[in-house]
């Protein structure tokens, strides 16, 4: 994956259309949550024999509202300065101490509060 590339596409996209000026962190968030919601509702009464029954049917529905995510994700990470690949990683150390696999491993977090 090139994020420098899609970085560059999506700085393009929004500058050809002046779409700056709307472009602020509350926005960016909104709109990355109803692209989250609208992959949700793709899934939403599919329980798992459903799911597999239908999963290439789920799944290139679910393309669109994944990249539409990943564009807003990267878009807020432009706008606020935020180096995803460092802020990635630096979470995933906390995520390792939070979670050790010695207490954690085959379960669910519910499992262990």
């Amino acid at each position: 994956m090139n994020i420098e590339k899609i970085n560059n596409e999506i700085i393009k996209f929004v500058e050809e259309r002046d779409w700056e000026k709307f472009h602020t962190p509350k926005n960016i968030s909104m709109a990355l949550s109803v692209e989250a919601s609208e992959l949700l509702e793709i899934f939403q009464w599919h329980d798992d024999d459903s799911f597999n029954e239908n999963k290439e049917k789920l799944t290139n529905l679910s393309k669109d509202e994944v990249a539409d995510i990943f564009y807003y994700l990267l878009r807020m990470c432009q706008i606020l300065e935020i180096d995803l690949e460092k802020v990635f990683f630096e979470k995933m150390k906390k995520n390792v101490l939070k979670y050790p696999k010695e207490k954690y491993q085959g379960k669910s977090t519910w499992e262990n509060n």
